[in-house]
């Protein structure tokens, strides 16, 4: 059980407290309600771009890294399709280092065309190295676009086209970030060795006097029922041949989710799962396979990709993917690996707790589901999946007419 106080500033900034005094450490975590599916078709890499820029300075410190390292912390932040997230630790000592860092960023950036050429740079350097130019880089992106015809989910949070970025205008940058970088679009999680007190004193000290901004409305389209396959064959200059298929599944608050990822764990859960015995040890036509999702808020895919061993034909492995996958649909899953799947749910669950950056960060996730005491419900909800859920879900996500294929032959 994870306990945290919860408190709104005047601003609209949500703030959760939790406590933990068995560490040294303060950890400030900022999650902003913004990710690749808030941007607009013909500007994409926004969000993912400010994750950049947000460590470019801001209007009262030109250098975010330099005093939080003297203040002996570490940083890092990431951006999905979903969200952007920041968060820091530091000795608890110097909390307020972390509170006069995240706050200024959140009042502005330090806009300027530097700032802006040198993270542009950094950013097409890096589409080029993992998009383009790594073998399979592209495979993602021809998937979504296969998958997604209407959400937004139909684009990588890196971007649609390197020139989105390589275009991408200060006035654009700016409108970006008061649209939706605001303490109405913000959840701080402060956690750690901390009083009550001193955090709410910090909290309206640094963030209160930020302008609460406008309350961003979301408004994305959804993507309709998919109603027959879609298949993509690709040959580029890679080493082996590829299988990748992907089906829409459940979104994050419903219960097919939950279903759906034991599902995963089942079919592509590490070298017990069935797809790994199965097709790479027993019939070695592939040399790694895994099944997994991607946790997205919105309606997400269930995955299956592996690649094949040299010489294998690609259609006698999809054969093999499908009887496993058929499996699913028409056969009870057993009492003994149901509840082998749960187990390694709740460890993997109570594993991620244990430090107190992760129970920050997941505090601040499920606060942006709707209310962060979902983190202590989850574990419940795994442990009550029957085995005919699970031959239910199958049958509903398994439909060959959900289902999106991509074939990535290798040039030879």
């Amino acid at each position: 059980m994870v306990n945290f106080e919860r408190h709104v500033l005047s601003n609209g900034l949500k703030l959760l407290i939790h406590k933990d005094n068995a560490t040294p450490m303060a950890v400030v975590n900022v999650l902003y309600d913004v990710g690749a599916r808030d941007e607009d078709e013909n500007r994409t890499g926004f969000a993912h771009l400010f994750e950049h820029l947000m460590f470019g300075g801001s209007i009262n410190i030109p250098d975010y890294d330099e005093p939080l390292q003297l203040a002996g912390g570490e940083n890092n932040a990431y951006t999905t399709n979903d969200l952007t997230n920041y968060y820091c630790q530091l000795p608890i000592e110097n909390l307020e280092t972390a509170f006069w860092l995240e706050s200024d960023r959140m009042l502005s950036l330090a806009f300027s065309e530097k700032s802006l050429d040198v993270q542009r740079k950094v950013v097409c350097e890096e589409f080029k190295e993992h998009y383009i130019n790594k073998p399979y880089g592209d495979a993602w992106n021809k998937m979504r676009e296969m998958a997604y015809k209407k959400h937004p989910y139909k684009w990588m949070t890196i971007g649609k086209e390197l020139k989105h970025i390589e275009e991408a205008q200060l006035q654009d940058v700016k409108n970006f970030f008061f649209k939706h970088y605001t303490p109405l679009n913000a959840i701080l999680v402060v956690a750690g060795n901390v009083e009550t007190e001193q955090v709410l004193q910090l909290a309206e000290k640094w963030f209160g006097p930020i302008p609460s901004g406008e309350k961003y409305v979301r408004n994305i389209p959804q993507e309709p029922k998919q109603t027959e396959a879609r298949r993509l064959e690709v040959k580029a200059d890679v080493p082996l041949d590829a299988f990748y298929k992907t089906w829409h599944m459940a979104s994050r608050l419903e219960r097919g989710y939950y279903v759906a990822d034991l599902i995963t764990d089942i079919l592509g859960g590490g070298a017990s799962s069935r797809l790994y015995q199965s097709l790479v040890k027993e019939k070695k036509l592939f040399s790694n396979i895994d099944c997994y999702h991607f946790g997205s808020i919105d309606k997400g895919l269930l995955t299956i990709e592996g690649k094949l061993v040299k010489g294998v034909a690609i259609a006698d492995a999809e054969k093999a993917v499908n009887e496993e996958v058929e499996k699913m649909k028409t056969q009870l899953v057993d009492e003994k690996e149901l509840q082998k799947v749960i187990n390694k749910t709740e460890s993997t669950i109570l594993f991620e707790d244990m430090s107190v950056m992760s129970r920050a960060n997941s505090l601040a996730y499920y606060e942006l589901l709707g209310d962060a005491q979902l983190m202590n419900d989850e574990l419940e909800k795994y442990q009550s999946i029957t085995a005919q859920e699970l031959l239910d879900e199958s049958k509903t996500i398994f439909d060959e007419n959900n289902s999106n294929t991509l074939y990535y032959l290798a040039n030879n």
